[in-house]
């Protein structure tokens, strides 16, 4: 699963991990009271990060579906959360990982899902 281009998507899922995950720990333990859905919601998105990242690095079929669902969690997620933030500016105070679907990280998080979720797709060599 991390050959070629999944080497990459690795990356950038551990880049995510450590973004999503130092964010929402300093947001929570500085200023919970502010936001605390969208940090929340922040610290979820790098939970998420997180066990895709694992399930990667695993490999095995196994750990491939568990990415998959996990994939598909996350879309769900930014999708959700993106349309939220859009429409009710009120309830996010301040911005989540995935507020804007993502525009604070350059649309990663909803380019991302979408990306692991071809390439976990495409077909195996050693699935026949």
């Amino acid at each position: 699963m991390i050959s070629g281009p999944g080497t990459l998507l690795l990356w950038v899922y551990g880049v995510m991990v450590v973004g999503a995950v130092s964010r929402s720990a300093v947001q929570i333990s500085t200023e919970f009271d502010h936001a605390p859905l969208a940090y929340s919601l922040s610290a979820l998105a790098g939970l998420v990060y997180g066990f895709i990242t694992y399930s990667l690095v695993r490999g095995g079929e196994k750990a491939r579906r568990a990415a998959l669902v996990c994939c598909v969690a996350e879309l769900v997620g930014v999708l959700t959360v993106g349309t939220w933030t859009l429409a009710d500016k009120a309830a996010f105070p301040d911005a989540t990982v995935w507020s804007d679907y993502g525009m604070g990280y350059l649309f990663i998080p909803v380019l991302l899902p979408l990306t692991a979720l071809w390439w976990l797709r495409r077909p195996r060599p050693d699935a026949d």
